[in-house]
């Protein structure tokens, strides 16, 4: 029989990633299916049961759920439980292992796709829900010589940093307390660009050979990448890549079988 998988989330629309497992699934002999799952904001646990009592194997989770997901795991990967976010989820009977492929994915694209050194850089990440907490880890594991967290809700982003002080030091605040400030990374965590919108960062932000990396991806630029072209960013990026990364991992996870993401992320930019 073939097993199934999916991706759940809300808006779910606009996601590649059943395109991408599907290709993963090619390139690897991997007898499964997977498709796309719109959750009702309120009934993220149900959807997720009714999906697993169905017979499926594992869901990968994106915006707004990644929290909800976390709480639901009954068990959870180091990553995932000091993350405080899960985007991967695998059925194991009636248990459900969380896990967090974010991260990874996101320092294997802007390290090894886009060429880019985080060791010894400034960098900046914008936003404090889970998108955020995802990849906080991996990136001080790459020893940056400074790591910022901003939100809009201040005292979130310092929840975060407190979080993660024993992993490495962390700085905190609003956007307002970025003036004067240069960064070397300016990561996007925020869902600003899913409802075309930009985070009130300072003009002056972006540090000379500075790479802006949203987390988002799309057609074209999104807000936050058209801002940084106008003001100083040498370098842009969407999320396509760490969406691309970030997928082999959970597939690795639920598989045992890591495919090449070269290829995908190929096919998906030439559509």
């Amino acid at each position: 029989m073939t097993d199934r998988y999916a991706v759940i989330g809300n808006p779910i629309a606009h996601s590649k990633s059943p395109l991408i497992h599907a290709e993963f699934a090619r390139q690897t002999g991997q007898d499964l299916n997977y498709t796309s799952l719109l959750a009702p904001l309120d009934a993220f646990a149900r959807c997720v049961r009714e999906f697993q009592a169905a017979g499926g194997k594992g869901l990968n989770v994106t915006v707004p759920f990644k929290q909800e997901a976390w709480k639901l795991a009954t068990r959870l990967t180091p990553r995932a439980e000091l993350a405080q976010a899960v985007n991967t989820l695998k059925f194991e009977g009636e248990a459900i292992l969380g896990d967090n492929t974010d991260g990874a994915g996101l320092v294997r694209d802007i390290s090894a796709n886009l060429g880019f050194a985080i060791q010894g850089k400034r960098i900046l990440l914008m936003g404090a829900g889970g998108a955020a907490r995802g990849v906080i880890l991996p990136l001080l594991e790459q020893r940056p010589a400074l790591f910022a967290i901003a939100n809009r809700t201040p005292a979130r982003a310092h929840e975060l940093a407190r979080l993660f002080l024993p992993h490495g030091e962390l700085c905190s605040g609003d956007y307002a307390s970025l003036a004067g400030q240069h960064f070397d990374l300016v990561i996007n965590a925020t869902s600003s660009s899913l409802h075309d919108e930009l985070p009130p960062l300072p003009d002056k932000v972006f540090a000379s050979g500075s790479l802006a990396y949203d987390m988002m991806y799309g057609k074209g630029l999104t807000p936050f990448l058209q801002f940084a072209q106008t003001n100083g960013a040498a370098q842009l990026a969407d999320g396509l890549g760490m969406l691309v990364e970030q997928a082999a991992e959970s597939f690795f996870l639920w598989r045992g079988v890591r495919p090449d993401t070269r290829p995908v992320m190929a096919m998906l930019k030439s559509l």
